[in-house]
This record gives C-alpha cells, structure tokens and sequence, in this order.
C-alpha cells in the first residue's frame, strides 16, 4: 500500500507558538488508516489545550492515523495510541505516526472496543481519553460507550474528549451514556483558522464536540 504524508500546523500568534505535525495516510485502504474529517478538529481542541495536558496520561482509542494523539505527545503529554488489536496495519501506522514526528516515548497497543482485555486492565492511570470519530458504526456505539465507562470508572477524575461527526439526526448515544452512567457536555467547536494543513475535508462536515465524565447525580 502506498501513503502519503499529510502535513499540519498549529499556531498561536500571541504566544509565538507552532507546531507542525506529520501524518501518514493510506486513503484507498481500511477506513482506519484515513483521516478522518474530526481528526483535525479535536487534534485543535488538543492543541489550544496544551498547558493543561502536560504531563498527563492521555490515551487515543480507535486512532487510526493518531493525529490528536500525536499532538498531544508533542505538547508534552504521555500518550497511549490504540486500535483494534487484530487491526495490525491500524496498529502499524500509529507506529509510523510516532516514528514520523520524533517520538520515540509513545506507546502504541491494541485495544477492541467493548473487550476488558489485559491490555486494557494494565493501562497505567489515565487523565484523559481521546476519541476521533468513533461512533461510525452503530454495531459499535455500545462497545465505544462501554469502554469509555471501564476507563472512568477506573479514573473517576478522567474525561473523555469525544469529537463525531454528525451523519444522522436518528442516531444517538444518550440512552447507552445513561445505561453506562456517563454524562457528556457540549463543547463550541474550536476555530481552524489557526491551523493550516494539507487537508481540508474537515470543513466540510457537522462536527460535534463532547466532554464526557462519571455521572455524578442520576438526573444529569
């Protein structure tokens, strides 16, 4: 298969602060191994949230090309990279997500939605899970849900930075957040005008943006 190399750049005038991300793409492969439109858009969220991430244990799941999780690592996080575990060419181009931007410190592991797997269990803690456009197939809405509750319910301080693309007003995730006792707060979108890159597919799409955490009180 061959890849291209799509380049991203964050900035902050007023602090006088870039960041350039490479990220690798194989477009006419497995939907995993493609940016996805929400990529950019929480990689965004990631990055005008750099100095509260430093640090901090972040693990992206479903990563696919990991561009919000790679972010996070250049802004000083400890990241964890996953995706399916029998998804090994997902797997490897997370691998070459890190290897591409100098980072030789992030670990990459398989983790199946919806398995409480070694893999999963051993995880060091964790502050905040990254979630890129996962909630693509129904089939998996509830095996997402429940491994972003396994995760806070083992991390009660955690949260979830959720960003989907909206492709049905019918679908929805509110009654399985309910079941799995999780409560999400929308979050404004952030400007991409601070971001130049060699791709733009995100703007053409609703994008909707999620802060998940514990339900602490049954009626939230």
């Amino acid at each position: 298969m061959s890849s291209t190399v799509r380049q991203f750049e964050f900035h902050d005038t007023a602090a006088q602060q870039s960041l350039t991300v490479k990220i690798p793409e194989v477009t006419e492969a497995n939907y995993g191994l493609y940016i996805w439109p929400c990529a950019p858009v929480l990689a965004q969220y990631v990055w005008l949230n750099r100095n509260t991430i430093t640090g901090k244990h972040i693990i992206e799941i479903g990563a696919g090309t990991s561009l919000p999780g790679i972010v996070a690592a250049k802004c000083g996080a400890a990241v964890t990279l996953s995706d399916r575990s029998t998804f090994d060419n997902c797997l490897s181009v997370c691998r070459q997500s890190a290897h591409l931007n100098g980072l030789t410190d992030v670990s990459v592991i398989g983790l199946t939605w919806g398995q409480v797997t070694p893999a999963l269990v051993s995880l060091p803690k964790v502050n905040i899970i990254l979630a890129s456009d996962c909630f693509y197939d129904t089939k998996d809405f509830e095996n997402v849900i429940m491994t972003f509750s396994y995760l806070l319910h083992k991390n009660p301080e955690a949260e979830v930075w959720c960003c989907y693309q909206e492709r049905s007003s019918e679908r929805t995730v509110e009654y399985l957040m309910d079941k799995w006792q999780l409560c999400g707060q929308m979050v404004e979108i952030p400007s991409l005008e601070t971001m130049t890159s060699s791709y733009s597919d995100h703007l053409r799409h609703v994008i909707q943006l999620f802060i998940i955490k514990l339900q602490t009180d049954k009626t939230v």
